[in-house]
């Protein structure tokens, strides 16, 4: 037997530190290899850090709330001998040990169950399981997205939050009202006069807040607009739509042919794919673009679509799907929200049909693209103008005056337009 400093893992390049949020064991709990041991929260993603190997947290290094850089050690977990010698790869310190109790060791080596066809479940997702009375066959059914197949923490309950929700669309009988609904992980105050309530923002919302007025703070906002036809684009989704989700099955949308459509526009633009630090302008040779999606809290993080030039409108689509699917899910990995050169926002999806987005530093420009809206319009052909019903958007361009003036921000806009106006309708997907 013998002991190993947990250390607080890199979680991507440009992620120095990390925030314990909460521990999920106790000293003296038994943890298993890649069993979740504690929350970790960066700048916009709260992640868990699991077990490099199945042991006894020996003791607790760090505390909520204590900022920690990485590499640090943030715990000693004793471990079986067995269990180092399995080829995994990890950053720990040796150190003195004592062997295990045989009690430990054998509790240890049975903590887990499984199904008929030999599943293994750690005794987190079984003590959450046990907790509500999922049995083993339920258990059996949900998908695991671990190593090896396995059933995770965040598998397990949105599980049970998916189950949750059915039970809600069913008829309120007077047994629902027996066990309390679990409330928001919010604190909301009801005010004295009673007519207002107080609501605490969440750690996230902080965030966002901060950054927004950083970003005003920051750079010189200037918005521009233009409505684009972009009656091909619709015709060619509506085609393609149904082949593709049978193909791939997923969702056909409209964001990676805007993705597509800003990408070969800044390359034509570079002064736009740029950011400031201090007085200094820094222009990127790769195109990084940043996707703005909302989460089922209300609130927004904006995954990034790294070297997003180099893919194929088919690779757009199946990235942007991925990625909004995981962003949902919390399943986003630091790094994954760092890094981006030029972002967008598709607020069409909510149908809006114009915003003024605010600029994600240190970059200098942002998109959002509108909701699109049949609208009788003016056809020119070469035997004359005539009125007809087309699909129009709005585009809106904010960018920094500092750096970007407005006769560039205007051309950038409307390349981004052209783009759009001439997408060819035989496009293959």
């Amino acid at each position: 037997m013998r002991t190993i400093e947990m250390t607080m893992p890199r979680m991507g390049e440009s992620v120095m530190e990390g925030t314990i949020l909460r521990w999920l064991k106790n000293v003296g709990d038994i943890v298993q290899q890649d069993e979740s041991v504690l929350e970790v929260a960066t700048d916009k993603v709260d992640t868990d850090i699991p077990a490099p190997f199945s042991g006894i947290l020996e003791k607790i290094l760090v505390q909520p709330g204590d900022v920690v850089p990485v590499g640090k050690p943030i715990a000693i977990l004793r471990i079986l001998e067995s269990e180092t010698n399995n080829g995994s790869s990890v950053s720990f310190q040796e150190k003195s040990v004592q062997p295990l109790p045989n009690n430990i060791t054998e509790s240890l080596k049975s903590s887990s169950f499984s199904s008929n066809e030999e599943r293994f479940y750690s005794p987190l997702v079984r003590n959450i399981a046990q907790q509500e009375n999922i049995s083993l066959q339920e258990l059996a059914t949900i998908p695991g997205t671990g190593k090896d197949g396995r059933v995770t923490k965040k598998d397990i309950l949105e599980y049970i939050e998916q189950r949750q929700s059915k039970r809600t669309e069913e008829p309120i009988s007077e047994s629902s009202f027996q066990k309390p609904i679990a409330t928001p992980n919010i604190l909301q105050t009801s005010s004295l006069s009673g007519e207002s309530d107080i609501i605490e923002m969440d750690r996230m919302r902080k965030i966002i807040a901060q950054r927004m007025i950083e970003s005003k703070n920051t750079s010189v906002h200037v918005t521009t607009f233009i409505e684009s036809d972009v009656t091909n684009l619709v015709k060619w989704k509506n085609a393609m739509m149904r082949t593709f989700h049978e193909r791939e099955g997923a969702a056909l949308t409209y964001t990676p042919v805007f993705i597509q459509a800003v990408v070969q526009a800044l390359k034509e633009f570079p002064e736009i794919n740029i950011s400031v630090e201090g007085e200094k302008i820094i222009r990127h040779k790769k195109i990084h673009v940043g996707c703005a999606v909302a989460l089922p809290d209300g609130n927004t993080i904006v995954p990034v679509i790294k070297n997003a030039d180099k893919l194929s409108l088919s690779g757009l689509v199946l990235a942007v799907n991925d990625l909004a699917k995981r962003a949902r899910a919390g399943k986003l990995q630091p790094d994954e929200l760092q890094g981006g050169t030029y972002t967008i926002s598709n607020i069409g999806t909510f149908g809006n049909m114009l915003g003024t987005p605010i600029i994600v530093q240190p970059q200098v420009a942002i998109m959002s693209f509108g909701a699109i809206k049949k609208k009788p319009a003016v056809i020119e052909t070469p035997q004359g103008d005539f009125i007809g019903i087309r699909y129009l958007m709005f585009i809106s361009h904010s960018y920094d005056h500092r750096v970007i003036d407005g006769a560039l921000g205007g051309m950038f806009l409307k390349k981004v337009s052209d783009i759009l106006e001439k997408f060819d309708v035989n496009t293959p997907l």
